[in-house]
């Protein structure tokens, strides 16, 4: 999973993107992109890690990607993010000496027209090339040219794709990358006293929105466990920034987590919703999926009541199924194939 983090000038992304990954450096180069890769941190994996006592575990992992500036030209920026799965969009909701008052609701609207703004080129250029084909007698895509008038109309209209679900998802537009279909996850940068969403009530509406407190966790971040306990209870946070982003930036991509245990590795695996069991096989190994046989399933939640696999299976609770169950966040599953 891999989220890009935008947001206008001044609105404390690179803040954001430091407190997420703890990659923090003393001076910014804004015109360097910058990536981090950090485990998810999933109690359940660890429950199993100590359960089954493996060589090796492994949390999922998420990528969060900052993209540099070059040139001052923003298309640039953009076109560093379209193979993003999501993007983090950075509000900014603080005010400060000479900062003039904070609005949340138009910055948003402003980034995000900039994003139907250069989807909407690209799907003109797109359309004149299709019409061009036409008259030199070439073969064009139906589907492809019909969805792509919806789009025209959309971005015409002001609206983003993630708003139609049947465009955003649409398997024949996916190389276009759109970026206003990517789904956001919108951070609210606060001040450090202030943990309450702000009165944008039509942004709360309509997008998912979560308030951070961006220089206070960046403090926070860069503290020892001794220093950070007594923090948290000052400023009345329960949980980091960085586990409480990421739950959220699940539930943004209707991700899901399966994992699988032995003696040689525990793992936890990230799936769509809804994905069926030999496509979760695919995501271990191509062979998995080329050969599946059937799946051995074991929930995370029937396993702790038995209290081992044995006893679950002797509760009858490890079930098997075949290639079109749908995977349940917290499976364990051991797949059977033979290539």
């Amino acid at each position: 999973m891999k989220l890009g983090i935008v947001g206008l000038p001044g609105s404390g992304k690179t803040t954001i993107f430091e407190v997420l990954t703890k990659h923090f450096t003393d001076t910014g180069h804004k015109e360097e992109a910058r990536i981090g890769t950090i485990p998810v941190s999933d109690k359940r994996v660890d429950v199993l890690s100590e359960m089954y006592q493996p060589a090796k575990t492994i949390y999922a992992q998420v990528e969060y990607f900052l993209p540099g500036i070059k040139d001052k030209q923003k298309e640039n920026v953009w076109i560093q993010v379209r193979d993003c799965d999501a993007l983090i969009h950075v509000v900014k909701n603080f005010t400060g000496y000479s900062i003039e008052a904070p609005t949340p609701y138009e910055d948003f609207r402003r980034l995000d027209q900039e994003f139907i703004f250069s989807d909407l080129v690209v799907t003109e250029k797109r359309l004149e090339r299709r019409a061009l084909d036409r008259r030199r007698g070439q073969k064009t895509n139906q589907e492809e040219l019909s969805l792509l008038k919806e789009c025209l109309e959309a971005f015409e209209n002001e609206n983003p794709l993630r708003k139609f679900p049947g465009l955003a998802c649409a398997p024949v537009l996916k190389g276009y990358a759109f970026l206003s279909a990517k789904p956001v996850l919108v951070l609210m940068n606060n001040d450090d006293d202030d943990d309450s969403l702000p009165g944008a009530h039509e942004l709360m509406a309509d997008e998912d929105c979560m308030v951070v407190r961006g220089r206070l966790e960046h403090e926070l971040a860069q503290m020892s466990d001794e220093e950070a306990t007594d923090f948290l209870a000052a400023f009345n946070i329960s949980e980091s920034v960085m586990d409480r982003v990421i739950k959220r930036s699940y539930d943004c991509l209707g991700l899901i987590s399966f994992f699988t245990v032995g003696h040689d590795e525990v793992r936890a695996w990230t799936i769509k919703k809804g994905t069926e069991a030999i496509e979760a096989a695919g995501v271990i190994h191509s062979d998995m999926q080329r050969g599946f046989i059937r799946a051995e399933v074991l929930s995370y939640a029937d396993l702790m009541e038995a209290g081992t696999e044995k006893a679950a299976k002797k509760k009858g609770t490890v079930r098997v199924e075949a290639k079109v169950y749908e995977v349940q966040d917290g499976d364990i599953i051991n797949f059977r194939f033979n290539v």
